[in-house]
C-alpha cells in the first residue's frame, strides 16, 4: 500500500478547513458583541489562531509551495510530501486550542513550539527552492527573509507569552506577536503572490517591471516602521509608516491596474478576488490613518471602540486577506490538482481548464457577498456613533453581514468540493494505482 502523500495541497485543503471553522467562530462573536453577551475571551483566541496559523498560514505556505516548485515537474510528485510539516502544524494548532479552552498557559506554549517546528520545516524546503526562481519572483531573497523572519518572529513572541517570559514587557511582546505575523509575513505574501499570480492569469507581463523592485524597498520599509511605531506606542511613527506603505502599495497596486488594462483578459474568480483585495488593502491603510489622526487629539475627535476596532482590522482580514486567499487558491488549486492526476501536457491542460471553469462559476456572486459583507461589519461600527445596540438598524445590519458573508464561504467551498471531486477522463488519468487520484 502506497503511502498517504502529504503535500502543498494537503496544507491547502486543511488550511481551508480552519479558516472556515475559525471564520464561523468570528460571525458567533460579533453577534454575541452585537447582542450585549459577549462570548468569553478564550473563545476569541480560538477564532484568531485557528483562522490566521491553522487557516491562512498554512495556506499561504502551501501556495508558497505551489509557487516557487511547480507541479507540472512529474519528478516534483513523488517527493513532494511533508508529513512532519503537516502533523506538527495542525497537532499544535489543536493543542493551542485545547489550551486556550482550558486556559493552561503552558499547553499553548508547548503546542506553539509545535507549530514553529512546523514552520521551520516547511520554510526550508521554499527557501531550498525559491533560490532557483528568484530572479523572476516579485522579491530578492531579502523580501522572502524578511517575511520568514516576520513568521517565525511573531511565533517565537507567542511562545514568550504563554510561557510567561518576560512578563513587565508583556504588552510589547503581544503587539510583536500580532504584528510580526499580521504584517511581517501575511500583508507580504499576499502582494508577492498577487504580483505572480495576476500577470499569469491576463497571459501578460507587469506593465513596468523596474517600479516593482523599486518600490518593495519602501514596501519592506513602511511595514518595519509601522511595526516599530506599534511598539513604541508612537502615534507620529505610525502615521509616516502608514503614509510610506500608501504610497509604495498605491505604486505596485497602479502598475497591476495599468497591467490589467492591457491585457485582453476578460475576468475570473482569481483576477477578480485578487483586484478587489487590493482596494481594501489601499483602503485599510487609508483608514488605519485616518485612525492614527483621530487619537492624535485627546479625547478623540470620533469615539472609537471595540466594534470599532472589529470593523478595521476585518477590513484587511476579511477585506483584503481572505479575498486574496480565496484568488489565490482559485489560480493555484486547479493547476496543482491537474499536475497530480493527469500526465500529458495537453490532457492536463484540458483538465486544469475543466477545474478552472468550476472555480470561475458565480464568481460575481462570490466576491460581491465577501465585499458586500465586509463593508456591511464597517457600516455596523458607524452607525453606533448615532443609533443604540439595541437598534433595529443595528441588528438588521449585522443579520445581513452574516447572511453575506457565509453564503460567500458556502458558495467557495462548494466549488472546492466540486472541483475535489472533478476527476479526469480515464484515458486521460495516470493509471489506476497513481497517488495522484488523491486531492492531497
Amino acid at each position: 500500500m502506497r503511502a498517504r502523500s502529504y503535500s502543498p495541497l494537503t496544507l491547502c485543503f486543511t488550511g481551508f478547513t480552519w479558516l472556515t471553522l475559525g471564520s464561523i467562530l468570528g460571525l458567533a462573536i460579533l453577534i454575541g458583541l452585537v447582542r450585549g453577551t459577549p462570548l468569553p475571551s478564550w473563545v476569541r483566541a480560538l477564532h484568531v489562531h485557528a483562522t490566521l496559523i491553522g487557516g491562512v498560514a498554512q495556506i499561504l505556505l502551501g501556495g508558497l509551495r505551489l509557487l516557487v516548485a511547480p507541479p507540472e515537474s512529474k519528478a516534483n510528485l513523488g517527493s513532494d510530501s511533508h508529513p512532519f510539516t503537516f502533523w506538527a502544524l495542525n497537532g499544535g494548532v489543536i493543542g493551542m486550542l485545547v489550551g486556550f479552552w482550558l486556559r493552561h498557559d503552558l499547553v499553548v506554549g508547548i503546542a506553539g513550539l509545535a507549530v514553529i517546528a512546523g514552520f521551520l520545516s516547511v520554510i526550508h524546503g521554499i527557501w531550498t527552492r525559491a533560490r532557483l526562481v528568484w530572479s523572476s519572483s516579485f522579491g530578492p531573497s531579502w523580501y522572502y527573509a524578511l517575511l520568514f523572519f516576520g513568521l517565525v518572529g511573531g511565533s517565537i513572541c507567542g511562545a514568550l507569552l504563554a510561557f510567561g517570559i518576560f512578563p513587565e514587557y508583556r504588552g510589547y511582546v503581544r503587539l510583536a506577536h500580532i504584528h510580526l505575523v499580521v504584517l511581517g509575513f501575511v500583508t507580504l505574501v499576499l502582494i508577492d503572490m498577487m504580483h505572480q499570480i495576476l500577470p499569469t492569469v491576463w497571459s501578460t507581463t507587469l506593465a513596468h517591471p523596474r517600479l516593482v523592485r523599486f518600490t518593495t524597498i519602501f514596501l519592506a520599509i513602511g511595514v518595519v516602521a509601522l511595526i516599530g511605531g506599534f511598539l513604541n506606542s508612537s502615534v507620529p511613527v505610525e502615521m509616516i509608516a502608514g503614509a510610506v506603505l500608501f504610497i509604495s502599495i498605491g505604486l505596485l497596486i497602479g502598475n497591476l491596474f495599468g497591467t490589467w488594462l492591457s491585457s485582453a483578459h476578460t475576468g475570473s474568480a482569481a483576477s477578480d478576488h485578487l483586484l478587489v483585495s487590493t482596494c481594501f488593502l489601499v483602503f485599510t491603510v487609508l483608514l488605519g490613518i485616518l485612525i492614527g489622526a483621530n487619537n492624535l487629539s485627546s479625547p478623540p475627535v470620533l469615539p472609537y471602540g471595540t466594534l470599532h476596532l472589529v470593523a478595521y482590522t476585518h477590513m484587511a482580514f476579511v477585506g483584503f486577506i481572505m479575498n486574496a486567499t480565496m484568488g489565490a487558491c482559485s489560480h493555484l488549486l486547479p493547476i496543482a490538482l491537474a499536475a497530480r492526476r493527469v500526465a500529458g501536457h495537453k490532457k492536463r491542460t484540458l483538465y486544469c481548464d475543466q477545474l478552472t471553469a468550476i472555480m470561475n462559476r458565480g464568481r460575481s456572486i462570490q466576491v460581491a457577498t465577501l465585499s458586500l459583507g465586509t463593508m456591511g461589519i464597517g457600516i455596523l461600527a458607524t452607525l453606533t456613533w448615532n443609533v443604540p445596540l439595541s437598534s433595529i438598524y443595528i441588528h438588521t445590519t449585522m443579520w445581513t453581514c452574516f447572511i453575506l458573508l457565509l453564503t460567500s464561504f458556502l458558495l467557495f467551498a462548494i466549488k472546492l468540493t466540486t472541483m475535489v471531486a472533478k476527476q479526469p477522463e480515464p484515458h486521460a488519468s495516470h493509471h489506476e494505482s497513481s497517488p495522484a487520484a488523491s486531492p492531497s
